[in-house]
């Protein structure tokens, strides 16, 4: 992937690890479809996955549903029991501090 789907991978990667430093980064569910496999976040628990789709790049976090989301950055999931989800597309922007903020959030909640 070498399009604006990798730069938006990237931008994610960055904002995580900006809000929460010692985030370990795995890739996991390596498959024949998605040979690259999906990037995932943790901190005392599993906090977002990375996956990448044709039209979009969705973040999905683990225990979204617990977190206060004040700035409405969640726009996907959002009837899902405990997962909430930010679904990317190329022209969308992405408001970091509020992302950074869902960030800590999660790794708050795991840390409670």
């Amino acid at each position: 992937m070498s399009d604006w789907r990798a730069d938006r991978v990237q931008q994610v990667r960055d904002l995580v690890r900006a809000a929460a430093p010692d985030a370990l980064e795995e890739v996991k569910w390596r498959k024949p479809s998605n040979p690259d496999g999906v990037p995932t976040f943790s901190c005392d628990g599993l906090l977002c996955t990375v996956e990448t789709y044709k039209d979009k790049v969705k973040v999905t976090f683990a225990r979204g549903a617990s977190l206060d989301d004040p700035a409405h950055v969640f726009n996907a999931s959002l009837d899902a029991g405990t997962r909430r989800a930010v679904d990317l597309r190329e022209d969308d922007t992405l408001d970091a501090d509020a992302f950074t903020a869902l960030v800590s959030a999660a790794v708050a909640h795991n840390r409670a």
